[in-house]
């Protein structure tokens, strides 16, 4: 592919990049060593800050009502085309960066430094690129809050990696959507006059079950997974209360629709076969769609990358997982590459992947990542051409879609506060 290549540009990307590596692994190390779990992100906002700070590019919190999202401005927003650098950086409980999202916030931190000169001067890049500061990926729907508050509108591409088995510039995720139920009973003493006691566990149980039974009637694509979270008291009580959450996934949005409707008529079957009541509570976390593939974005990335390591433009076979990039997708052109990382054997959300990270190889992935998404950020500033595609693309897929054209939208949750200074 002959890229329409501004004079330069690429060359003093890579430079630039290449010269932040040790601040970037540092920062990347930084966040490694002080997980946060998400909506609490209050050090990695802070280390982003300082790190912006330094550049002497400002830093506005709190964006979108969010206390732990952010952004920062190079160019301008007010006219010309704009990209959308993201990043993530919340951490998971037990494991910490176990999904590697410090490489994720070092890669999206070096991109945006490496592309911060290209905006002074007489060459200046036209328009804008906005680092927005996305919390809470795993489970809390930060993108899709922050979508909710516009702040992720007007853009004309958006763009950040995750770190993987392979160098892959695009490939299918999973929609997401979780539902908690309570089953509520009616105690008694188990052992002397258990016949007036409803039992709510046996109701829980009975639709984890049912549920097990519905995995086997499902396409190979849609998953259902799911927690006890509260299963009664001590054994001599007959339990009055039982709860489960469960994770619905499917290749598209129909399919998670269609799927929570049979998984509701096994929760209620459930609760009316144990003689209870159940309550069904669907998405107190928001829910996460599919990622609307961009594959002339995918392209040029890979393209892009192309001097320093051989990433696959688009590869059909979704991970299984899910994330909220997938709801950014369908509002803007969008990429989410994968960066290979360590022995493709690793598995996400492990401790093995988070210490993957502080190797050489997460090293090399952070600066190449971050030489990828700048140049590609760059291209769609600088060549219409390739906005007009990347737009077709999008537009070959159907209309835009929100969550709330689909399900009525939930109350956004209470955020915690930002902890006291220490002394």
């Amino acid at each position: 592919m002959t890229l329409p290549e501004p004079p330069g540009h690429h060359a003093q990307i890579r430079e630039r990049a290449e010269g932040l590596s040790g601040r970037l692994d540092a920062f990347s190390r930084d966040l490694y060593a002080h997980p946060e779990l998400g909506y609490r992100e209050f050090y990695a906002v802070e280390a982003f800050t300082a790190a912006l700070a330094e550049a002497g590019i400002a830093i506005e919190r709190g964006t979108g009502g969010i206390p732990t999202a952010f952004t920062a401005q190079l160019g301008t927003r007010a006219s010309g085309p704009q990209v959308a650098i993201t990043a993530e950086y919340d951490a998971l409980p037990g494991v910490g960066h176990g999904c590697g999202h410090n490489v994720i916030a070092a890669s999206s931190l070096g991109a945006f430094l490496a592309l911060a000169p290209l905006f002074d001067g007489d060459a200046r890049l036209p328009g804008g690129v906005t680092l927005v500061g996305t919390p809470a990926e795993e489970g809390g729907g930060g993108k899709e809050l922050l979508i909710q508050a516009g702040a992720l509108a007007g853009y004309d591409a958006a763009v950040m990696v995750h770190p993987g088995a392979a160098d892959i510039a695009a490939s299918p995720s999973a929609a997401k959507r979780q539902v908690v139920a309570t089953f509520t009973g009616r105690t008694a003493h188990a052992a002397a006059n258990p016949h007036l006691g409803r039992n709510a566990l046996d109701g829980a149980v009975t639709a984890y079950q049912a549920i097990a039974q519905l995995r086997q009637h499902i396409v190979a694509t849609d998953k259902v997974h799911g927690v006890f979270l509260e299963a009664g008291t001590r054994p001599n009580i007959v339990p009055e209360r039982a709860v489960l959450e469960f994770f619905l996934r499917s290749r598209t949005i129909e399919g998670v629709l269609a799927l929570s409707e049979r998984v509701e008529a096994a929760l209620r079957g459930a609760a009316l076969a144990a003689g209870v009541e159940v309550d069904v509570a669907w998405d107190a976390e928001p829910i996460y769609l599919p990622q609307r593939i961009n594959t002339v974005l995918a392209e040029r990335y890979s393209a892009n990358l192309a001097d320093r390591r051989a990433v696959q433009p688009v590869v059909a076979e979704a991970s299984g997982g899910s994330s909220d990039i997938g709801n950014v997708s369908h509002v803007v052109p969008t990429i989410q590459p994968y960066v290979a990382i360590g022995d493709p054997d690793i598995p996400g959300h492990s401790r093995e992947r988070a210490d993957s990270t502080l190797t050489p190889d997460g090293q090399r992935a952070i600066v190449d990542s971050a030489i990828g998404l700048a140049r590609t950020a760059a291209d769609v500033l600088t060549d219409d051409a390739l906005r007009a595609e990347a737009w077709a693309t999008f537009a070959e897929a159907g209309e835009p879609v929100r969550v709330g054209d689909l399900v009525p939208l939930a109350e956004w949750p209470d955020f915690p506060a930002a902890p006291a200074p220490a002394g």
